[in-house]
This record gives structure tokens, C-alpha cells and sequence, in this order.
């Protein structure tokens, strides 16, 4: 028997064999080119890349919030982030760090796979250490401590844009992130997967002689 973790599982690993730019491609040609968050959000380090099944967090600044009370908020969502999940953070706060080294190492110690930030990260090389990947749009050493607050876990956000919502997957390597809604998800990476093994069809015949308008005929695809 199947369990749906073990059906999870599955379909986070062969994303994992994906690469963003022929996700891109699949999404595009099934009329969903509305799927890649903007080209600010990076790898604290580049040679860090993730995919998974999306978990959502939103938050606002609060200036009124006490130190204790704004700590306590942050604790809890590390602690209900679940297993194998990449969390997805619109904190729609530009001017804060929503990451730093403890809580990096925190999350990595509880299975999660990867944090996604449209906002700020700290203690990035402290972080790159032990290679939690960590994507965010800008370094600030200034933090959320009695100035900011998760207000929805799981709830859908919106990132340049782009609709986002937990069981969505996500891809997120070197040329940026896409995301794949959850309901299409099996279906885009089946394709990928057949797109990836015709592009190494024409790769050989490229690389063994085959002029490249030929290859592009003869496969459709490059």
C-alpha cells in the first residue's frame, strides 16, 4: 500500500532531478507562464539549490509588538513548520532580516528542506557553514525582534505575483524559482522528465556530427 508521505517523497525526489529553466518551459507551454518569482529572491549560496512541497508563512511589521511577545510568535512557526516542506515567507517587510543562523539550523534539524524569503536574511555566512538553503532578497543584519509578527501559516501568498500556496512544489536553483500549482505538479514533472531525455537526444546527435537545424527538426525540441 501507498502512503500519500510515501507518494510526497517521490515526487519532491524526481523534482529534485529537475532544473528550474525546463519547469519553466513545461508551465509555459500549458498556458501557466506565471509561475517564476522575481529574479531578486537568490541563494545565500549558490551552490545550494532545493525543491519540495511548499509550506506558506505571512507575516507584517508591528511596531508595537514587545520583544518576548515577537520571539514567542517566531518560535512557534519553527515549531509547526512540518517535515520535508520548503517554507515560503511573504513577511511584506522590506527593511528586516527573516532569517538568521539559529533558526536556519533549527529548521534544517527538523527536516525542513529549504526557506524561501521576499524580504531580508542574517547570519549568511554563518548559514552557507552548514548549507541550510536559504533563498532571500536582500542581507541585513537588522531582525524581526519587537517589530514584527507571523500573522497566517498555510494560508496562500502572493509573490511578484505569483499566487503561492501550501502543497504547491517549488524549484529553486542558480537561475531562480518556479512554482509548480500542487494539482499539476505530477503531470509537469512527468513532462520535464521527457523534455530533459529529448534534449540529451539532441545533444548527441549534435555532439556526433548532426547539424543543429537538422537536430531541432528531427526532435522538436532545444
Amino acid at each position: 500500500m501507498t502512503h500519500a508521505t510515501d507518494t510526497t517523497d517521490e515526487l519532491t525526489r524526481r523534482l529534485d532531478a529537475c532544473y528550474s529553466g525546463a519547469i519553466y518551459d513545461v508551465l509555459r507551454d500549458m498556458g501557466r507562464p506565471n509561475c517564476v518569482l522575481p529574479a531578486e529572491i537568490r541563494a545565500i549560496d549558490p551552490d545550494t539549490r532545493v525543491a519540495g512541497r511548499v509550506f506558506t508563512m505571512r507575516g507584517r511589521a508591528d511596531d508595537r509588538i514587545g520583544a518576548h511577545e515577537s520571539l514567542l510568535a517566531w518560535t512557534e512557526f519553527l515549531s509547526v513548520a512540518p517535515k520535508g516542506h520548503v517554507v515560503v515567507c511573504q513577511p511584506q517587510d522590506k527593511g528586516r532580516a527573516l532569517m538568521g543562523e539559529l533558526s536556519a539550523e533549527t529548521l534544517q534539524h527538523r527536516g525542513i528542506r529549504g526557506y524561501i524569503v521576499d524580504g531580508g536574511s542574517r547570519d549568511n555566512a554563518f548559514i552557507r557553514k552548514f548549507g541550510f538553503p536559504v533563498f532571500s532578497s536582500f542581507q541585513s543584519p537588522r531582525d524581526i525582534v519587537a517589530a514584527w509578527r507571523p500573522e497566517a501559516f498555510g494560508e496562500p501568498i502572493t509573490i511578484g505575483g505569483v499566487l503561492i500556496a501550501t502543497g504547491d512544489y517549488i524549484l529553486a536553483d542558480i537561475d531562480g524559482i518556479v512554482v509548480i500549482p500542487g494539482d499539476l505538479a505530477e503531470e509537469v514533472v512527468g513532462r520535464v522528465e521527457q523534455v530533459v531525455q529529448t534534449e540529451n537526444l539532441v545533444r548527441k546527435a549534435i555532439l556526433e556530427g548532426v547539424d543543429p537545424k537538422e537536430a531541432y527538426l528531427r526532435y522538436g525540441k532545444f
